[in-house]
């Protein structure tokens, strides 16, 4: 009995690591819309849909363990934070998405270096992947790790506000293409933040004690 659910719980990391590329490439993808264009856009909006269909499919996969197996204690508690945790990866990919939407209206816009939203996506690719390492990995150090690494975009978004701002206020930058960036910019400070929804899921499923700073989508 045992070895059967250690199987299928393997088959659920698996899996989410899986997810978790997904939802890398749909970032990766997002963020070359902005940057160089082409059919970046629409590639990112059909990896949001693979995205919902691995949703499904690992819900699917946790309700079978649930059901059939009757887990207990931490495996209970695996079980269900993966649950969640797919919720906060499905959200990443629509955000993900909205950010390819957002760039086809900005095509051709050259932004500045400075600006940082080339850095504030390669920082929440990182925190993204090292969620869902720290459950693979069952880590409790990296976890915590990706909720320390918050900070790191939170500052990229108020340097990317603040630059933003100083272009429109000297004229040298169209005033509703920097809105649409600002825009862009906090889809990737709610990308960070459902990571580290991620995170605080996989410290609860190691310790059965979870931090209350899950993102509102509102």
């Amino acid at each position: 009995m045992r070895s059967r659910f250690d199987e299928q719980l393997s088959i659920l990391n698996t899996e989410m690591i899986r997810m978790g590329a997904l939802c890398e490439e749909a970032i990766s993808l997002a963020c070359r819309a902005l940057t160089v264009g082409g059919d970046s856009a629409d590639r990112a909006i059909a990896v949001d849909g693979e995205i919902d269909r691995k949703e499904r499919e690992i819900e699917g996969l946790c309700m079978k363990l649930l059901l059939l197996e009757h887990p207990v204690a931490r495996d209970l508690r695996v079980v269900s934070s993966a649950l969640k945790m797919i919720s906060d990866m499905e959200r990443i990919g629509d955000q993900a998405a909205n950010i390819a939407e957002i760039s086809a209206y900005i095509s051709g816009v050259d932004l500045p270096e400075a600006l940082h939203i080339g850095d504030m996506a390669r920082a929440t690719v990182k925190m993204v992947t090292d969620s869902v390492d720290s459950f693979v990995r069952n880590d409790r150090d990296m976890a915590r790790g990706v909720m320390d690494y918050d900070d790191v975009v939170d500052s990229l978004f108020d340097k990317v506000k603040n630059g933003l701002v100083g272009l429109i206020r000297s004229g040298e930058f169209d005033a509703e293409a920097a809105l649409d960036l600002l825009m862009i910019a906090k889809y990737f400070e709610r990308i960070g933040d459902h990571a580290v929804n991620i995170a605080e899921w996989v410290e609860y499923s190691i310790t059965g004690v979870r931090s209350s700073s899950e993102v509102s989508d509102i």
